[in-house]
């Protein structure tokens, strides 16, 4: 059993990077702020990353359940995700998408992100009113934070004033910057996890099987214990150089690992945190090689 903590769906790619539109081309392309990148695999050529095309990946590398998060860069998904997830209740938790000035939506959401590195107001405390609204509505929070320590005092008064909040840090506390350790001791507290969506990113100049991710796990679980990490694949931009399988396959076959911290890692600490109550066994899938 496997459950992905970090992916994406859009229907229409429509947002901003630096006050930049970030806007969908053909064959997987966004023209990115005014450069062109890869967004998506090219066979993607519609610039459509449906839930269809997500749970048909997800059903042929053995990934039972998953959560959608979203990013500042792809536009407000909100609507997307609602359809999405009528579609696939049992295999999805979604985020409604945190944005400045704006009533933040909740109803039928299971958590809300915040692109906490992309705000104009970095100080975390000013926008108390997301973690409080979501402790209420019982909800998480998924939190991207800025590079190092620059937002983490904040964070760390806020998951100590709303102790029953789950927070989820993404982007593995941004592993491979200065000083990502100090987002990895947030999840000292109760309430505070941290994923890995997007590690293969930021370790993508070594590429697989991604001997410093596996060690970088390691490190993170010396500070906070196993129990605190989740894997998570940062669909579909990753897929640009891997598949979705080799997001969690040097995890299967790292020999770093026990055979425990694999599936805290990959399942149980998913299904806690998240609330994954009712995922299924999937048949396993012959490829022709």
């Amino acid at each position: 059993m496997i459950i992905d903590a970090h992916a994406h769906l859009w229907k229409e790619q429509k947002g901003k990077v630096d006050g930049r539109d970030v806007i969908s081309l053909d064959n997987g392309k966004s023209d990115f702020g005014g450069d062109i990148r890869q967004m998506m695999p090219p066979y993607m050529t519609d610039g459509y990353n449906s839930v269809e095309r997500f749970i048909a990946n997800m059903d042929y590398a053995g990934v039972n359940g998953a959560v959608i998060t979203q990013e500042e860069i792809d536009g407000n998904q909100n609507e997307y995700l609602h359809e999405a997830k009528n579609k696939f209740p049992d295999r999805i938790k979604i985020c409604s998408l945190y944005l400045e000035n704006t009533p933040v939506e909740t109803e039928g959401f299971d958590g809300i992100k915040l692109c906490a590195g992309r705000l104009k107001e970095q100080n975390l405390l000013k926008h108390e009113e997301v973690f409080a609204l979501a402790a209420e509505k019982g909800m998480f929070i998924s939190i991207d934070l800025a590079d190092g320590a620059a937002q983490t005092k904040e964070l760390g008064t806020l998951a100590d004033k709303y102790p029953e909040l789950r927070i989820a840090i993404g982007h593995f506390g941004m592993v491979t910057r200065e000083n990502w350790l100090e987002q990895i001791k947030l999840a000292k507290r109760s309430n505070v996890y941290i994923e890995s969506g997007g590690i293969t990113w930021l370790f993508n100049s070594e590429f697989y099987p991604y001997p410093s991710a596996i060690k970088a796990i390691k490190e993170a679980a010396a500070v906070c214990g196993t129990e605190k990490l989740m894997w998570g694949s940062d669909y579909p931009r990753t897929m640009v150089e891997i598949t979705y399988k080799m997001s969690f396959d040097f995890v299967l076959k790292s020999a770093e690992l026990t055979e425990r911290e694999k599936e805290l890692f990959l399942y149980k600490n998913a299904e806690s945190f998240y609330g994954f109550d009712n995922l299924r066994q999937l048949p396993e899938i012959k490829n022709m090689l």
